[in-house]
C-alpha cells in the first residue's frame, strides 16, 4: 500500500501503517483553499439520528463511542484503503517500516465478506500455518469479521507473542471453510533476500519494501557481483504487498538512469500532483542522510532482468514492475498484479493524553512513467506463465477490482485493454479450479515460474500461461473420452 503524510507541523513523520509514501507537506498548505459550506439540513438529521439512539437504544452507550463509530463509518465507507486509526492503531501504523510488530504476519484489506488476505509475508506465523493470497477470514476467535472494520479485525488479530488465535478461513476452491490455529509471535521482516543462481543468473526477492530496503537491495546485487552472479538477474515481486514509496523509487532507480520518471501521482489538490523520478532526492530518506544507491554495482544497470509478479503484488510493487516495464528495462512475467493504484494520506488528528489519533484516506492515483493507472487494472506481464504446470493456484485470483468500494478507473480508456481484461476475468470465471499439488517456497529448486525467468535469460523455451492451459484441456478432453 503506498501512503503519504500530511503532518501538522513541517517535521517529517517517518512512519506508516503498513506502507508509506512520506512528504513534507504541512497542513497549512490547506488554509488557502475556500471552505466549503457545511450542509446543515444533512447534520441535523445526523443530530436526530444520534439523539435517538441515546434516547431509545436497548443498551446506554456513551458519547464518545458513538461519535467514534460515526467517524469509522463516515472513513471506512469510502474505498477499501481509508480507516479512522484510533491511538493503538496509529501506534501500529508508526512500528510497522522499521521491519518489526507483534501479530500473524498477514497484509489484509476489508471485504463486505470479511477481511480479504493480499499475502502472507515470508517466514512468519500465518505463512508457516498455510494461509494464502486470497483467502477470506471469516471469522477470528469465532467471532465473525464482515460487520468489524478493518482496524477492529487487526486489533484481534495482532497480540502478546506466543498466545495463540484461530481463524476460520474461505478459500476459493476448497467447499468447507479452514480452520488454523496460530501462534502469535514478533514479526521480523527482513525484505530482501537474494542468492546466486547457475549459469552466472543471480536472484533477488523483496517480500515488502522498507526504509532499508534499496540500501539492501544494492547490496544484494553488490554481492551478486562479486560471484559473477550478474549476467542475469530474476528480481521476484510475488506477494509483495507494497510498502514506502521512496524504497519503490529507489530500486527501481538501481536499474533505471539517472532521472528517468519512476512514477507520478494526481489527485484533487495541486500538491497530490507529483512526478517521482531515479534521483536520490526522491528516495533516500533525510533521516539517514546519504544516498541510498551508494556502492551499486555499473553492472545493475546493464544486466538483463526479469520480474516476476503475480496478482499479490500490490501497490509499491506494482511502482517498480510499471517502471521497469516502461521504459523496457526487464521483462515482467507471471499473471496479472493486484491492481493497488492507489495513494492513502495518514492525516494526524487530536491528541489526547499524548494519544495521537488520526485517518487515513486516499488521497490520489498513481501512474506509470507512459501514463498508464493502475488503479483496478495491475501490471499485465510481457510473458504470462502460470504458478505451476498445473496451471495457477485458485486463491491467487483476488485482486483489487474483486474488493467492495474499490475506487473507479478514470482514465476513460476502454479500449482494447479494458476488452483485454475484461476477457480474461471472464476466462478466470469459466475456468476449472483444480489446485496444482506442486508446492514450493518462492525462490527453491520447485519454483515454477522462477525455471521459466532462468530460462527466458538464458534464451531457452518458456512455458507460457497459454502452453499450460492448452495442456490442462487437451488433457482433460483426453480424460473425458477415456470416461466415455
Amino acid at each position: 500500500m503506498i501512503m503519504k503524510f500530511l503532518p501538522r507541523t513541517l517535521a517529517l513523520m517517518a512512519a506508516s501503517f503498513s506502507a508509506g509514501l512520506i512528504l513534507s507537506v504541512s497542513l497549512a498548505a490547506q488554509a488557502d483553499k475556500k471552505a466549503e459550506p457545511l450542509p446543515l439540513a444533512d447534520i441535523e438529521l445526523f443530530a436526530d439520528v444520534f439523539s435517538s439512539i441515546k434516547n431509545y437504544y436497548v443498551d446506554e452507550v456513551s458519547d464518545p463511542k458513538l461519535l467514534e463509530n460515526a467517524i469509522k463509518g463516515m472513513v471506512e465507507g469510502l474505498d477499501p484503503h481509508s480507516s479512522y486509526l484510533d491511538f493503538k492503531a496509529f501506534r501500529d501504523m508508526q512500528e510497522s517500516t522499521s521491519g518489526e510488530f507483534g501479530g500473524l504476519g498477514l497484509e489484509v484489506s476489508k471485504d463486505a465478506q470479511g477481511v480479504r488476505v493480499i499475502t502472507p509475508i515470508d517466514d512468519t506465523p500465518a505463512a508457516r500455518a498455510g494461509v494464502l493470497a486470497g483467502d477470506l477470514i471469516i471469522k477470528i476467535d469465532g467471532k465473525a469479521t464482515a460487520d468489524l472494520s478493518l482496524n477492529e479485525n487487526v486489533k484481534m488479530m495482532r497480540g502478546k507473542p506466543k498466545t495463540a488465535i484461530v481463524l476460520t478461513i474461505a478459500r476459493k476452491g476448497v467447499a468447507k471453510p479452514i480452520v488454523i490455529r496460530i501462534v502469535r509471535d514478533i514479526i521480523k521482516v527482513h525484505s530482501v533476500k537474494s542468492k546466486p543462481l547457475t549459469d552466472g543468473i543471480g536472484y533477488i526477492r523483496i517480500t515488502n519494501f522498507q526504509e532499508r530496503t534499496a540500501e539492501d537491495v544494492v547490496k544484494a546485487l553488490a554481492d551478486l557481483d562479486k560471484k559473477g552472479a550478474l549476467k542475469g538477474l530474476v528480481l521476484d515481486l510475488r506477494n509483495n504487498p507494497g510498502g514506502l514509496l521512496n524504497a519503490a523509487i529507489g530500486v527501481s532507480a538501481a536499474f533505471l538512469p539517472k532521472d528517468e520518471l519512476v512514477v507520478s501521482t494526481r489527485g484533487r489538490n495541486p500538491q497530490d500532483e507529483r512526478k517521482f523520478i531515479a534521483n536520490s532526492k526522491d528516495y533516500s530518506l533525510s533521516k539517514f542522510g546519504r544516498d541510498a544507491l551508494t556502492g551499486l554495482p555499473a553492472a545493475a544497470k546493464t544486466t538483463p532482468v526479469v520480474v516476476l509478479i503475480n496478482p499479490a503484488s500490490a501497490s509499491a510493487s506494482e511502482i517498480v514492475a510499471g517502471a521497469l516495464q516502461d521504459h523496457k528495462r526487464a521483462a515482467i512475467m507471471g499473471t496479472r498484479s493486484f491492481g493497488k493504484g492507489s495513494v492513502q494520506t495518514i492525516l494526524p488528528l487530536r491528541m489526547k493524553k499524548d494519544q495521537t489519533t488520526g485517518i487515513k484516506i486516499t488521497t490520489a492515483r498513481y501512474y506509470t512513467p507512459s501514463g498508464r493507472t493502475i488503479q483496478a487494472k495491475g501490471i499485465r506481464p510481457d510473458i504470462e506463465v502460470d504458478d505451476t504446470p498445473e496451471g495457477n493456484y485458485p486463491s491467487f485470483t483476488v485482486r483489487e477490482s474483486d474488493l467492495a468500494h474499490h475506487i473507479e478507473v478514470t482514465d476513460g480508456k476502454k479500449g482494447a485493454d479494458g476488452k483485454q481484461q475484461a476477457e480474461d476475468d471472464a476466462a478466470m470465471s469459466e475456468e476449472e479450479f483444480k489446485t496444482p499439488t506442486l508446492r514450493y517456497t518462492f525462490g527453491d529448486d520447485k519454483d515454477f515460474p522462477l525455471q521459466q525467468a532462468k530460462a527466458h535469460l538464458l534464451g531457452k523455451p518458456v512455458v507460457t500461461h497459454a502452453q499450460t492451459q492448452a495442456k490442462l484441456k487437451a488433457e482433460r478432453k483426453k480424460n473425458a473420452a477415456k470416461a466415455d
